[in-house]
């Protein structure tokens, strides 16, 4: 009986410690490795900051596309410089036309 007396005694003196401690352990690990941790915590503000480039991408985008749909309403556009543009890019002429030809340095567009 003796041994079991000291055996229950050392494990009254060694178990709540015990238990505290790896209570403590765990809330510690889980502070930063968890689901709602520091390094969670970490994650969450690089995907916010994607987020936030991500949005203003599309902001500049939006600006850029509500500019060119500005420029085709019918009072931005003016019909010579429509004929014009068409004409250079298509590379065609009417008769009666004067062409001038560009040296390959001085580009006009």
């Amino acid at each position: 009986m003796g041994l079991r007396k000291i055996l229950k005694k050392a494990f009254r003196v060694v178990a709540p410690p015990t238990f505290f401690l790896s209570l403590t352990v765990y809330f510690a690990w889980n502070a930063l490795h968890g689901a709602h941790g520091i390094r969670a915590y970490q994650d969450q503000l690089g995907l916010q900051k994607e987020a936030l480039q991500a949005k203003q991408d599309a902001q500049d985008e939006q600006i850029v596309w509500r500019r060119r749909v500005a420029a085709l309403k019918e009072k931005a556009l003016d019909a010579d410089m429509l004929d014009e543009r068409s004409r250079a890019m298509l590379n065609l002429t009417q008769d009666g036309d004067i062409v001038v030809p560009y040296d390959k340095r001085n580009k006009l567009f």
